[in-house]
């Protein structure tokens, strides 16, 4: 007769369980992120067509813009409408549109007689350079400055720093970057000039690689300082209330009791469950890197995406502004999507529904 070891038995019944709660745990995380992926399409689909219904209610007509000042017989502006597809139906070019974004041709400029996507390839590095940067120092700068004013709020930090971020949250982007211009680049009272005006490199820089880099650092500087002093508060407003909701709760007494030091309390426990409400607002900041600040291109004559699309404006060129616009709202969903999926790792909350 075999004798059945329960300590074999009871380990061969935990591992049953454990592996029953993986696969329990993945079904689960693959129903989640499916669902967060068709909420994503649904989201994007809606948005091309909330994009396109504005761009075709636009007043503007390009042609009449385009040919604006020079002779044009009713012959030329019939076959330039017949070029342009401004003379079809709307359903066929809401069809052309969607056909267009998602076989990523998304068509021709006629203001600046290149494809669109070779026009956005062209752009994007300008500004991720410059909204990368300037997100990178903002949240940096944002956290540590709203985890100290929530830890001791009422002191003097809190109050200064408070004060200071609501000011610059408030303040106009466009407005804070002419006054940046004014004071740095053209100089005022005992202020030198010190900054370029704008553009992103200098003509005529020596120096070889290294000349290069310093010179659109340079550059760099007013606009990246721009954008900073503006979404740098953003994160310390909310940084700050989220360390002031997490002090009352029981687990950081718990924490203290069992002998642990303030910043230990501060940093391992309070900050992790802090930086929830945090997470989604990078992420959204992130997916605004490619779409870039349009004011603070258009100020400095930064040439990114920004400053594209303001140029755009301008005609209007339809077919890169509807470029121009998918990458925007794409980049600023697949990022909240991200977010979406984070949020699972980061708040046991999410994975509990």
């Amino acid at each position: 007769m075999t004798t059945v070891d329960p300590v074999t038995v009871e380990a061969a019944g935990d591992a049953v369980s454990a592996a029953s709660g993986d696969v329990a745990e993945r079904s689960d995380f693959g129903s989640y992120l499916l669902s967060k992926v068709a909420a994503a399409i649904v989201s994007f689909f809606v948005t091309l067509v909330i994009g396109f219904t504005i761009f075709s209610i636009m007043p503007s007509d390009p042609v009449a813009a385009l040919t604006r000042g020079r002779p044009t017989s009713p012959r030329q502006l019939a076959a330039l409408r017949r070029q342009l597809g401004v003379d079809k139906p709307v359903w066929v070019r809401f069809v052309d549109f969607l056909h267009r974004t998602f076989t990523l041709d998304l068509g021709y400029s006629y203001q600046y007689h290149a494809t669109v996507t070779s026009l956005i390839a062209s752009r994007i590095g300008p500004t991720l350079l410059l909204t990368g940067s300037s997100t990178l120092i903002s949240i940096v700068l944002g956290i540590w400055l709203g985890v100290r004013s929530g830890w001791r709020h009422g002191s003097r930090l809190d109050r200064l720093s408070s004060g200071v971020s609501l000011t610059l949250w408030s303040v106009p982007t466009f407005w804070l970057g002419l006054i940046l211009l004014v004071a740095f680049s053209v100089g005022f009272g005992p202020i030198p000039s010190l900054f370029p005006a704008g553009g992103m490199t200098s003509a005529g820089v020596g120096g070889g690689v290294i000349g290069q880099v310093l010179d659109v650092s340079r550059h760099l500087v007013l606009p990246c300082l721009t954008l900073v002093l503006v979404v740098f508060a953003q994160y310390v407003t909310i940084m700050r209330s989220s360390i002031i909701d997490e002090l009352g709760n029981p687990y950081l007494l718990t924490a203290r009791a069992k002998g642990l030091r303030d910043d230990d309390v501060r940093r391992k426990h309070a900050v992790p469950n802090a930086l929830l409400p945090t997470v989604t607002v990078i992420f959204l900041q992130i997916g605004g890197l490619v779409g870039g600040a349009i004011t603070v291109e258009t100020v400095y004559s930064w040439p990114g995406l920004g400053y594209l699309t303001f140029n755009a404006l301008r005609i209007p060129d339809l077919q890169l502004l509807e470029g121009t616009f998918i990458i925007f709202s794409a980049s600023i969903i697949v990022m909240n999507l991200f977010a979406d999926i984070l949020y699972r790792f980061l708040d046991p909350r999410v994975r509990a529904q």
